[in-house]
């Protein structure tokens, strides 16, 4: 599962990709810098885990990571092939979810590829562009799918009226998400269309530093604009940011947050978002070895959580032991938590739950 980083150039992908990642994006002063898309693995910041590893003291941990995606900036026309159109939207369809970066601060040293800052309108370009290529991909389909349903076919028919409800919507400048699928089949037809304005989108309101606690007009701009669409925004100082994660140790990186007014950097707020934007979960395996979060999506079941950890898992699944993270950390530990009658054996219809403790029993 990937999140994509998108906006126009210079309004702070790299820089912001390069904070959140141990990989390193070009990051410059001019547009199209980043040509091929850059793929970073992040750890998931959850206290959760510095919890466990407290209680257990294991040999290692390991967290729950997300992939972020730096994608080159994307210009009027891209739709039709202008700047890096193609290869960006190639890149973007191939992502679960969207990070929109828009600039919301003023630099006359940042040149900006329109002339001014103005976020409002760049949120527009980039949507009315990935709004043209999924019309693009609408029309193509309807065309095969008409002629199929003018005979009577019902899943043809079922097709083409979900089809031209989403056509509608973007001939109003409407993303596809804004259209809710009505029942089983339109949500399958809905994830096989693989359209760009169907993914879930977060926004993030690049601000200076003095903006980074409370915004400013243009996130108030940015907040007014999309409060009708079921995304979050989040405010972030890329340029702070980028000066917190050049600071040597843990101690001089929380006086800069204090002194900013933050209790922890944005990067971590945003990758918890992140996670959430790709309906993603943590369970946890705890022993003397290793603590780890493992990722699973929301509503996973337990076979489904244990085929995570290896497949063998999942094939031979016979049962699940579970402790709720709340008890393991009340309890001080496994067994205490099973004196207590904490510990839970759960069979193969258990949806697992967001910080389950869990070890499970299989034969293959």
């Amino acid at each position: 599962m990937k999140a994509g980083i998108v906006g126009l150039p210079n309004v702070g992908k790299s820089t912001l990709f390069n904070c959140l990642s141990n990989a390193k994006a070009q990051s410059a002063n001019f547009p199209f810098c980043t040509i091929e898309p850059n793929i970073g693995v992040v750890n998931v910041p959850d206290p959760r885990i510095n919890k466990l590893e407290e209680l257990v003291k294991p040999e290692r941990v390991q967290m729950a990571t997300v992939d972020i995606v730096d994608i080159a900036g994307l210009v009027k026309g891209a739709s039709k092939g202008e700047g890096l159109g193609n290869q960006f939207l190639g890149n973007i369809r191939e992502c679960n979810a969207i990070i929109h970066v828009l600039r919301c601060f003023d630099n006359d040293n940042i040149v900006h590829v329109d002339g001014n800052v103005n976020p409002i309108r760049d949120k527009e370009t980039i949507d009315i562009e990935l709004q043209l290529k999924d019309l693009e991909t609408v029309e193509k389909r309807l065309e095969k799918v008409n002629r199929a349903a003018k005979t009577g076919n019902k899943e043809a028919q079922t097709e083409k009226a979900l089809l031209d409800r989403i056509r509608e919507s973007l001939l109003q400048a409407k993303s596809a998400r804004t259209i809710i699928p009505q029942g089983n089949d339109e949500e399958v037809l809905m994830e096989s269309f693989q359209l760009i304005t169907a993914k879930p989108v977060l926004y993030v309101c690049n601000v200076d530093e003095n903006s980074a606690v409370n915004g400013n007009k243009y996130v108030d701009q940015v907040r007014e604009l999309v409060k009708d669409e079921d995304a979050e925004v989040i405010i972030l100082s890329v340029g702070a940011e980028a000066d917190i994660t050049e600071l040597e140790s843990y101690e001089e990186r929380q006086v800069f947050l204090e002194d900013m007014g933050l209790t922890e950097p944005g990067a971590s707020v945003l990758i918890r978002a992140a996670y959430k934007l790709l309906k993603q979960q943590t369970y946890f395996t705890a022993g003397v070895k290793e603590v780890r979060a493992w990722t699973i999506n929301i509503g996973s079941t337990a076979p489904q959580a244990a085929g995570v950890i290896h497949t063998d898992f999942e094939k031979g699944f016979i049962r699940a032991e579970v402790i709720s993270y709340e008890d393991y950390v009340q309890y001080g530990s496994e067994a205490k938590a099973k004196e207590a009658g904490k510990f839970k054996v759960e069979g193969k219809e258990y949806i697992v739950k967001d910080g389950d403790v869990m070890h499970f029993r299989f034969n293959v």
